[in-house]
């Protein structure tokens, strides 16, 4: 297994150099772990939070004035990838996400009448997931857009994305979301070799994807971000590092390295994967080792989870600033904001409520032909789960938690109120996974492919279950 290349972080004024991949500790820490795009995280949602929760949260916030986040949830695909764990519809028939799109200005409107608010509201973050969003004619793209500006104002210098599948557009399609407003996109890779693309029925070649960050770049988009994935069927340590120089070559602003969950009893393409096919898990180590090596030299820095950027770019700079946050799309510059989520299956953020629609179209159709707002599940966060979400949060985007002024803010002694929590760390700190520096938590560069081990410590709900088996692993 090849050693992984040294990682520079600065802290104050200090420049520490020292190894982030160490086999030993990620064997050992490995369990099954939230991913922490929301604290409480989206099992915790429970069936009797009601669309009346959803409007109360609503109405709080519609005398604030502050900038939004929205999220649109656009599940159509042309044909399924085997790992995909997404909620989506295989469909090649665009009368269904003609319709959808009329739908989502329905819901647009109905949750803007519920605020009550008597002009547009600021935006700061936009975001369209799926599915395979440029599934939408360039007539669909154009009508959800006019829907949401009729209501929104996209503010100047906002984060404006969308997630694109590089077999499905044209130049056309990249002008044309330009034109829109779109400034930043993600493009999904996976992978480049062909036995494991035909494993998981994904074929993609490198001069497609190589396109779609040409026309990015001729159109003026201020990011490109690239996802892969290890541990899928075929994969080896070899053929992985010719997909990520592949890459490289291609100079993407952000890279996102996501460990395959194979996890076919929840997602019923995966049974699609023979498991047989899998990389082993000594593999897989070495391909994570690899990886974060070639990274590395390339000059990338390791933002957190899977992430990984190069120094100039805003998360990176987010980052050494304190000011990087982390919401359901991933690592974000963007201040901590409520999110406003439409469409099947969205999870949106409100106050102090985390919301859920329905899963299906029938539901979602349904619902919105009543005149009720599609809500399927939620959350209202106490006091100790907003705490403990700024906690997490801290140490996810920061690696360091000053717990100090984390107790002078919210006025406790925090010895006392962590004091289980504080005791559990200490194998974590005997294992190097993080540091006492002071008063503050801090997860030194060894540490920080764990740093969701370390958040998990602080997860009282987790604490209270142990229901850890749904989860994917932490690596």
């Amino acid at each position: 297994m090849s050693s992984s290349a040294p990682q520079g972080q600065t802290k104050g004024n200090t420049q520490e150099k020292e190894v982030l991949f160490h086999p030993e500790l990620l064997q050992k820490f490995d369990i099954n772990g939230p991913r922490y795009t929301s604290y409480p995280s989206a099992d915790r949602f429970h069936n009797e939070f009601s669309e009346q929760d959803y409007l109360g949260a609503l109405k709080r916030v519609a005398g604030v004035n502050e900038p939004l986040s929205l999220y649109f949830h656009l599940p159509f695909c042309p044909n399924i990838c085997y790992y995909c764990g997404c909620n989506k519809i295989i469909t090649k028939d665009h009368g269904r996400s003609a319709k959808y799109i009329k739908y989502l200005a329905k819901e647009m409107a109905m949750v803007c009448d519920a605020m009550g608010v008597n002009k547009k509201i600021p935006i700061t973050q936009l975001h369209w997931g799926g599915g395979t969003p440029t599934f939408l004619s360039h007539e669909e793209m154009i009508e959800l857009m006019q829907h949401t500006r009729q209501h929104f104002d996209l503010l100047p210098g906002g984060e404006y994305s969308i997630e694109i599948d590089p077999r499905r557009v044209s130049e056309a399609d990249i002008k044309l979301l330009a034109d829109l407003g779109f400034n930043r996109i993600s493009l999904g890779v996976q992978d480049f070799n062909l036995a494991v693309q035909e494993a998981v029925h994904r074929v993609q070649t490198i001069e497609e994807t190589q396109a779609v960050m040409d026309w990015s770049r001729k159109y003026g988009f201020k990011s490109r971000s690239v996802d892969l994935i290890y541990g899928l069927p075929k994969q080896t340590p070899e053929t992985f590092k010719e997909t990520v120089d592949a890459v490289l070559k291609m100079n993407p602003d952000r890279l996102s390295v996501y460990n395959y969950a194979h996890l076919p009893h929840i997602f019923k393409p995966q049974r699609r994967i023979a498991e047989a096919d899998l990389p082993p898990a000594a593999a897989k180590l070495d391909i994570l080792s690899n990886t974060i090596e070639r990274l590395g030299e390339a000059g990338y820095q390791f933002i957190g989870m899977d992430h990984f950027a190069k120094p100039d770019d805003e998360l990176a700079i987010a980052q050494r600033e304190g000011k990087l946050h982390r919401n359901f799309q991933g690592y974000s510059t963007q201040a901590e904001c409520d999110l406003l989520a439409f469409g099947i299956s969205s999870i949106g953020k409100v106050d102090d409520c985390y919301s859920q629609n329905v899963r299906t179209l029938d539901e979602y159709y349904a619902a919105l032909d009543s005149g009720h707002l599609p809500v399927l599940r939620g959350l209202r966060l106490d006091q100790d789960d907003l705490m403990r979400r700024e906690l997490i949060g801290e140490l996810m985007c920061q690696f360091n938690l000053d717990t100090k002024r984390f107790a002078g803010q919210h006025q406790i002694d925090f010895q006392t109120y962590f004091k289980k929590e504080i005791e559990e760390l200490k194998d974590l700190e005997k294992a190097g996974l993080l540091e006492w520096r002071e008063e503050d938590i801090y997860v030194p560069i060894k540490g920080r492919l764990l740093a969701r081990r370390v958040a998990m410590t602080f997860d009282r709900h987790l604490r209270e279950s142990q229901a850890k088996g749904t989860y994917s692993k932490v690596l």
